[in-house]
């Protein structure tokens, strides 16, 4: 694809070009998203300037003068390039290869040093760098998400995209144990001192896997090569209980890199949820209340290292080892209160607890190898990797039942145990080639291989009067799940004059069998799906750019998705999967627009989405009183929507970051139950403003909002939060101290209402409360970026 950043700066009839390529000079790889400024030589102001895209390529667009060049990147010492006169004659004018070199120590403060935006705006991607977010230290990955721009995150760690809960989430560009058999929950046990930026991509091309009908979030984590040893090294503690500590290392001599990411942690997250439940039956109403006030303690290790071995600068290969274990122990009471007819007739008292063990560990195997060629934007990539997860839960439940007046019911106590043993193996192929050709045009074609075996033993047991243990029917099975997918894609893209354009397909055969050993229930599907994508960009003068895009898309339904084993902790609300669920599949069109300014940059788009077989989960409940919700196919969902997102610097002690989505999703229940749909009207705002009050101090704000929303079954209400942090540098500016406070008016509640024929539910959560976290980072050999005044917004 023809990456925005270059083509921002538009071409008028009075504008010529500048090309070159920024690397760096120790490894001569291609550094992308490095930034280059042209100045005029006279009196120093600035004129135009470009982001390089993955290849270190640039493109400027600018009159004929004389110039200095400013090429900078994070890490590196920036290089002014004089003498640089274009004229008509010599256009366009190729600086050539630009080499920059790392930073070996902390740059002396006059020194013009870059800084990348927490921020980076282009039509296809939005990238989100982590560490520039005073309030992501001490944090998780899901931490990091839910202040993203376009994501949300519930309250149990979902993750959605533009009000889609379907996203997929990549590591480094591909599936990873780091997500874990559970999905994105999988990331609240990833630290975010291991992560670089997340990159956010809302209508991918036809390069990337066609699963995620609302896009891809990828997550970058961090990784030196710099020449000898540097790293950074973080010490956490906060309130609630949260203990950490990080450290990433790499050592680079000549031909070899060696890097490792370590981080352990310990924490003590307190949630709570209540629900209040009134069902129909018999002319009578029967009302619950239920208040669950839960703890999870756990302990976190993860290590991420590898070696990159350099056959020469054109070559290399890198092989690398993920582990990560999580150990918990939850402990949660529940309370039950039964009402007939009004909440001033109780008739019974319910205390039920929860006391489980956890282990998780994950292990990933992976082995790349990277060809560059001599023409610029010719490479050959291949990728190899294995996962080996699996996780161990056990459980105890115990009950008793009381009368209104707090006397023992008569009703003998219950105790029962909860076994649960997952597995997850995948092997995943990869490989993808890219081509350029004439002088702007592109051929990219690739193919990737997945298969995955996942197994669930679990198990329901309940000890009876005499002692013994009995196992109760139907809440005991073995699942196993496997799956392959096989792919192809090619595309081919060029440029004429203002448009580029570009045009792909991809191809995907998947194979998915699940099975129900006990019970002999076999559920076999294959099925084969082409998936188009087409990109195409116009320049405009005065640095704006627009472009519209359509792509298709797939949400098949995973593990958890499929499983129907029911959630057994609160034995009145059961979740669980649904082995009969189908595919959906979305078509995607967007239109995108970005505008450079001198201070900032700003992107707006409208979108829209057409979705068959709309996957929602459905809340059941039976005359008993007790809640069943699992996932289930509605007809068509389509969802219209603006989005707006912004990076401005308007003074250099000054920065904001913020996004705005407004969004209308009408869900058709035909095809499941006609009484199943929705139409609402939603929007969300995310704003960051960040102060340098003195040389070594900043202060950071950070609110978001979520305003109510229509579901098929009800609705959701608002939710506000504040963040709030603050930084100071020490120890010669090679230390930093972070104190955040996370939702500082403690409102991070999920609050939602959820009707049916014979019921009215009231659902209130919150699964962690405000936290309060105090960081130190400690660099070594590393510089501390301090922005240099009209640097930020430089896109």
């Amino acid at each position: 694809m023809f990456h925005s950043q270059q083509q921002g700066f538009a071409q008028s009839p009075d504008k010529l070009k500048i090309t070159g390529k920024i690397i760096d000079s120790q490894t001569s790889s291609p550094l992308g998203y490095a930034s280059i400024r042209l100045f005029r030589s006279a009196d120093s102001s600035f004129v135009a300037g470009a982001i390089t895209d993955e290849t270190g390529g640039f493109v400027v667009d600018i009159v004929a003068g004389g110039y200095y060049a400013l090429s900078e990147f994070i890490g590196y010492k920036p290089l002014v390039t004089p003498g640089v006169r274009l004229t008509a004659a010599n256009a366009p004018l190729n600086l050539g290869t630009l080499k920059v070199v790392p930073s070996a120590k902390t740059l002396d403060e006059v020194t013009v040093q870059a800084e990348k935006s927490s921020m980076e705006l282009s039509l296809d991607k939005k990238i989100f760098n982590v560490g520039k977010d005073l309030a992501n230290a001490g944090g998780t990955a899901v931490d990091i998400l839910t202040n993203v721009p376009s994501v949300a995150v519930d309250v149990e760690g979902n993750v959605s995209l533009r009000g889609s809960g379907n996203v997929r989430i990549l590591i480094d560009g591909k599936p990873s144990g780091l997500v874990s058999i559970k999905g994105a929950s999988g990331l609240q046990q990833l630290q975010g001192s291991m992560i670089e930026r997340v990159e956010i991509i809302t209508n991918p091309s036809a390069r990337y896997e066609a699963e995620g009908m609302g896009g891809v979030i990828n997550i970058v984590l961090k990784k030196e090569r710099k020449e000898g040893i540097n790293g950074s090294f973080d010490i956490i503690t906060g309130h609630p209980t949260n203990y950490g500590a990080a450290a990433n290392v790499n050592y680079r001599r000549k031909n070899l890199n060696f890097f490792i990411n370590y981080t352990v942690s310990y924490r003590n997250t307190p949630g709570k949820n209540f629900v209040y439940q009134e069902l129909y039956r018999n002319d009578s109403t029967f009302i619950m209340e239920r208040d669950m006030r839960s703890n999870l303690k756990g302990m976190n290790n993860s290590a991420r290292g590898g070696i990159d071995f350099y056959f020469n600068p054109k070559n290399i290969l890198t092989a690398s080892y993920t582990w990560r274990t999580s150990k918990g122990k939850r402990f949660s009471t529940l309370n039950y209160r039964d009402y007939l007819s009004n909440l001033s007739n109780l008739t019974t008292i319910t205390n039920r607890t929860q006391d489980e063990t956890e282990t998780e560990p994950n292990s990933e195997y992976s082995l790349t190898y990277k060809k560059t060629f001599n023409r610029k934007g010719q490479e050959f990539t291949a990728d190899v990797r294995y996962l080996d997860n699996w996780e161990d839960s056990d459980q105890y439940y115990h009950e008793n039942v009381f009368k209104a007046d707090g006397s023992p019911s008569g009703i003998p106590p219950l105790l029962q145990r909860a076994l649960n043993y997952e597995t997850e193996k995948q092997l995943l192929f990869q490989a993808d080639y890219v081509h350029p050709f004439g002088k702007s045009g592109k051929f990219e074609a690739g193919a990737r291989s997945s298969s995955r075996d996942m197994t669930n033993d679990y198990a329901v047991t309940q000890q009876t009067s005499d002692g013994g243990w009995i196992t109760l029917p139907n809440l005991t099975n073995d699942f196993v799940y496997e799956e392959n997918i096989n792919a192809a894609y090619g595309i081919l893209g060029n440029k004429t004059g203002k448009f580029s354009y570009q045009a792909g397909v991809r191809a995907e055969w998947t194979g998915v069998t699940t099975e129900l050993k006990q019970t002999k229930e076999v559920n076999a599907r294959k099925y084969a799906n082409l998936f188009p994508s087409v990109h195409v960009t116009y320049d405009f003068a005065k640095q704006n750019a627009f472009q519209l895009s359509f792509s298709r898309r797939v949400r098949r339904p995973q593990y958890n998705d499929l499983t129907p084993f029911a959630t057994y902790s609160d034995n009145r609300n059961y979740w669980s999967g649904n082995p009969d669920l189908n595919p959906e599949f979305t078509n995607a069109f967007e239109l995108g627009h970005i505008k450079y300014m001198s201070k900032g940059s700003l992107t707006s788009s409208i979108y829209y989405r057409h979705t068959n077989g709309k996957i929602t989960s459905i809340r059941r409940v039976q005359e008993d009183g007790s809640s069943y919700t699992r996932p289930e196919n509605l007809g068509t969902e389509d969802a219209y929507g603006a989005e707006f997102t912004s990076s401005f610097t308007p003074y250099q002690w000054w920065k904001m970051d913020g996004s705005l989505n407004f969004f209308r999703a009408i869900t058709d229940g035909t095809g499941l139950d006609e009484n199943f749909k929705s139409d609402t009207y939603s929007w969300f705002v995310r704003a960051m403003s960040r102060f340098t009050l003195w040389k070594s101090a900043d202060v950071q704000l950070r609110g978001n909002y979520e305003a109510p929303q229509q579901t098929p079954q009800g609705r959701r209400k608002a939710l506000a939060t504040l963040d709030l942090a603050a930084t100071r540098d020490i120890l010669k500016n090679n230390g930093t101290l972070t104190l955040s406070v996370i939702d500082v008016f403690n409102s991070r509640r999920f609050r939602s209402i959820t009707e049916g024929p014979n019921f009215y539910a009231r659902n209130s959560s919150q699964g962690r409360l405000r936290q309060i976290n105090l960081t130190f980072n400690y660099r070594l050999h590393q510089a501390k970026k301090k922005p240099k005044e009209g640097a930020e917004g430089e896109f």
